[in-house]
């Protein structure tokens, strides 16, 4: 990988720094500042075309899957596993209610009120200043006690409470290591298999800020085989797979733990051509870091893509879809296979390989049109992957 990506990757204290002024405690603040930060990382790795590799041992495949709905409702009926996978998590049976003045009442975002407060609008007031500035200022006694909170409460609404304040928290690089330090990220990750799916997307949040963390990446890889499975199971363009997604883009911008990813090509190409905008840009700022490894083209070139893929490849896209799709198969078109290699993978059809790269793909016919996009970018990706 290039040089350049880690050290960008390395340099998060610095993004960190320029976001925490603007930051608040409030989840839609907490997640843009996660997508801000993580968009900064991302792109960086966007024009990175320099991959070269070798094609090991192919793999069987499924049948060629012809049009986006078809691709993902067959991908589903075929990989289909029942249930989530995740973390067991211990439960107490003590009762924790949150009482006024308490930590959690300061610092979950939650005003809580007693008899005798009367909803006297000057106290909400007063929270409220304390609200907007207690992520930042949360001690790491506070950490450990919410992390305490978060194993006992039998209340789903306050175990989400917990989550949010601890994502907020996450995304201070201090905090970040502290949680790390107090066993917070498996205690967090054991909610992966929480029954409530807003608990699941927020605990996905949570991990997401706390894996811009190199260190925490060690500990949190051993969870990307069940948000895979998450991604899978979760209704197509829903706030589990967008979080989900999210994290998977922030663990695979090193290369380090990419290979926990290459078996869910399939998946992630399938689930391109049946989702939305915002989805389908998540889904390729994790292919195109993938496929910056020449390690993994092996196994991305063999992998079953649907044929409506070509389709993407079309003026009628989105053009942040669309950059992100030329980027991607520049990264492939970087990898050379030999002649006997590339003879095997046109017995295919079904492959990658012969939907986007082989010399009797359409994409062939569809590129030279883009160079009429009003886009200048656009324009730009098309010229330099037609020469």
């Amino acid at each position: 990988m290039h040089s350049f990506n880690k050290l960008s990757f390395l340099a998060m204290p610095c993004y960190l720094s320029a976001f925490i002024q603007t930051f608040y405690l409030d989840l839609g603040e907490a997640d843009h500042f996660s997508h801000r930060f993580e968009s900064h990382i991302r792109e960086i790795r966007m024009g990175d075309d320099s991959v070269v590799s070798r094609l090991g041992s192919m793999k069987a495949l499924l049948g060629i899957v012809a049009g986006a709905g078809a691709s993902y409702g067959i991908y589903k009926l075929v990989f289909g596993r029942a249930g989530d996978a995740g973390v067991n998590r211990k439960k107490s049976a003590k009762s924790v209610t949150i009482q006024p003045g308490s930590l959690m009442a300061k610092v979950s975002g939650f005003k809580v009120v007693s008899e005798s407060d009367n909803l006297d609008p000057t106290a909400d007031a007063k929270s409220s200043d304390v609200f907007s500035k207690s992520a930042a200022s949360l001690e790491p006694r506070h950490l450990s006690m919410l992390l305490s909170l978060l194993q006992s409460s039998p209340n789903p609404e306050e175990r989400r409470k917990v989550l949010v304040t601890l994502g907020n928290a996450a995304a201070f690089t201090v905090n970040q290591d502290l949680l790390r330090e107090f066993g917070g990220l498996h205690i967090i990750a054991g909610f992966l298999s929480d029954p409530s799916p807003e608990l699941r997307v927020q605990t996905l949040n949570a991990l997401n800020n706390l894996s811009m963390n190199i260190r925490n990446q060690e500990q949190l890889k051993i969870y990307v085989s069940s948000v895979m499975q998450m991604i899978e199971m979760s209704p197509v363009n829903s706030d589990l797979q967008l979080a989900a997604l999210r994290l998977l883009t922030n663990l695979s911008v090193t290369d380090n733990h990419q290979h926990l990813m290459k078996k869910s090509i399939t998946l992630l190409l399938s689930l391109l051509v049946v989702s939305n905008e915002v989805l389908q840009i998540q889904v390729l700022k994790v292919l195109v870091n993938l496929s910056s490894n020449p390690d993994l083209m092996d196994d991305i070139v063999q992998a079953q893509a649907p044929a409506s893929l070509i389709l993407l490849f079309d003026g009628c896209t989105s053009t942040s879809v669309l950059l992100r799709l030329l980027f991607f198969v520049g990264n492939l078109r970087s990898w050379r296979p030999s002649a006997q290699v590339a003879e095997a993978l046109r017995r295919r059809q079904d492959s990658l390989y012969c939907v986007l790269l082989d010399g009797s793909s359409q994409l062939h016919r569809k590129l030279p049109l883009l160079l009429s996009h009003p886009d200048e970018e656009v324009k730009s990706q098309v010229a330099r992957l037609l020469t």
